[in-house]
């Protein structure tokens, strides 16, 4: 299988695979070459592949979307961090990639307060020009 991990700005890693092992919200999932094709959304996590020459390599994804399309998985991903060290990993990725989904929630809590705040000042206008 050819792999492809894309972030918004690059693409940036392209390698021949036997396997993947992924994380979707329900759960780790496995891809060999001859699995259906098909989409699934990632969280942030481990993505593990193993190449060509045997060798399992580990990348830390943040939240995006896995697509296996005949030989060829796409993955695209807001933000990637490459490491050797899968324990170094995990806790990179939780410190990271889990503080950017915090901080996503937060914006668009403020982003909903701000919403809502428009809509009654809107209101408030239409009653007085009425």
């Amino acid at each position: 299988m050819e792999l492809r991990i894309i972030t918004p700005e690059r693409v940036t890693r392209h390698d021949h695979v036997h396997r993947i092992v992924a994380e979707a919200s329900d759960g780790v999932f496995g891809i060999l070459p001859r699995h259906m094709d098909h989409v699934t959304q990632l969280v942030a996590g481990v993505l593990v592949f193993e190449t060509k020459n045997g060798v399992e390599q580990f990348v830390g994804v943040n939240a995006g979307t896995l697509v296996k399309a005949g030989p060829t998985v796409m993955v695209a991903v807001r933000d990637v961090i490459m490491s050797d060290d899968l324990g170094h990993l995990r806790e990179r990725v939780a410190a990271e990639f889990r503080r950017h989904t915090e901080q996503e929630r937060e914006a668009r809590s403020a982003l909903a307060r701000l919403e809502a705040h428009m809509i009654r000042r809107f209101r408030e206008l239409q009653g007085v020009h009425q």
